[in-house]
């Protein structure tokens, strides 16, 4: 055969070859096996899963019957003549029996008619499904209006109305020291609308000038003046409602 190349002959390949086993490492191994294990074993429940090892087995004789589970009437006791089971009672009283007289029972009969009948209590209902509760408690009887005390003006309110009043009083006390001495004026009536008036003309005319400027500020001097007019005017308002809502106003007189 051509194109097959044989290998050539030697003597090596007469000798039989020794076959190498190759080992395996050793399996790991925790040092806390031993301890795991007897962990395990001391907290595991016995009968876990299986149930008891041994359970009492029923008798074949003692079987679920027809009828032994319905409740059952506890028989009646068959008495003798001789002994009886129970006391006989007196006999019905013929028609012609007359009644027996002079019984009394053991409810006094002056009592029952001097004692005072007891009357149910009120309660007021307030849902659908019928929930009470007493009508003296509920708010809806009007018993404070006849406390002794009521409509009166409570005593902490009157402290706190003549502790205003003294120092109102105080007050003016010191304002009428200080005009006599001469270091406030108080303005009249004539001269506080006559200076409310000045403030409002004054407004008006620095709002009339504040239109007047320019929409466009191009340039940092028309934006300042343009600041300028609105906190004057700004400051004017809030005089003129000074002067409005204040009827007596004192003045150095420096």
């Amino acid at each position: 055969m051509s194109g097959v190349v044989n290998p050539p002959e030697s003597v090596y390949s007469r000798l039989t070859k020794e076959e190498v086993h190759a080992q395996k490492p050793q399996r790991y191994m925790s040092k806390y096996r031993p301890t795991v294990v007897l962990e395990e074993k001391s907290t595991k429940r016995p009968m876990r899963t299986m149930g008891p090892a041994k359970v009492e087995v029923p008798s074949p004789e003692n079987f679920l019957k027809k009828h032994s589970k319905e409740p059952k009437v506890p028989e009646k006791a068959q008495c003798s003549k001789e002994h009886t089971c129970t006391v006989k009672k007196a006999d019905v009283p013929a028609q012609t029996d007359r009644p027996l007289m002079g019984i009394h029972t053991k409810r006094d009969f002056v009592q029952t008619a001097t004692a005072v009948t007891m009357k149910p209590q009120l309660t007021s209902v307030d849902t659908r499904h019928g929930h009470r509760q007493l009508l003296e408690t509920s708010g809806l009887v009007p018993k404070y209006i006849k406390k002794k005390h009521y409509g009166e003006v409570p005593e902490y309110l009157q402290q706190r109305k003549e502790d205003e009043r003294r120092a109102q009083e105080e007050y003016e006390d010191f304002v009428k020291e200080q005009r006599e001495r001469g270091a406030m004026k108080r303005l009249s009536d004539q001269e506080r609308q006559a200076t409310l008036e000045g403030l409002k003309k004054t407004w008006d005319e620095l709002h009339r000038e504040y239109q007047g400027l320019s929409f466009v500020t191009d340039n940092l001097r028309k934006k300042s003046h343009r600041d300028q007019l609105e906190v004057a005017m700004k400051n004017l308002e809030n005089d003129m409602d000074l002067f409005k809502r204040f009827k007596t106003i004192y003045i150095p007189n420096n």
